[in-house]
């Protein structure tokens, strides 16, 4: 197989580096998921968006044909999108639970202003 940029192919996760996520494909090809393709958003753990020895498809961004390596990203692919809306990223868990922890002392300012 000839890989390319630009090409979608499947790889499988061989390990993780706070960095990144290795893969292997055919013909003896490596490749590495940098963490900053993995999502739009910030990523605070790589083990979030795949599993080891899991088969994830990946877009080729460059091919090192004389090391066979690839770099690659999931970014923005239906497979991150699937990732990224289970996972909390960022100020999410906060825009949450605002308006809940707001409720909560509206609550509580009127029921000191009654017993007053």
């Amino acid at each position: 197989m000839t890989y390319k940029k630009g090409d979608i192919v499947t790889g499988i996760v061989t390990g993780f580096e706070n960095y990144g996520i290795f893969l292997s494909f055919d013909e003896g090809y490596t490749g590495l998921i940098h963490i900053s393709e993995l999502s739009e958003h910030f990523v605070k753990d790589v083990t979030e968006y795949a599993a080891l020895h899991e088969e994830i498809p990946c877009v080729i961004l460059e091919v090192d044909e004389e090391n066979k390596k690839l770099k690659c990203s999931i970014k923005n692919t239906p497979f991150a999108l699937k990732k990224d809306a289970l996972i909390d990223h960022g100020f999410a868990p906060l825009k949450k639970q605002l308006p809940i922890w707001m409720n909560e002392k509206l609550l509580e300012y009127e029921n000191e202003k009654e017993k007053n």
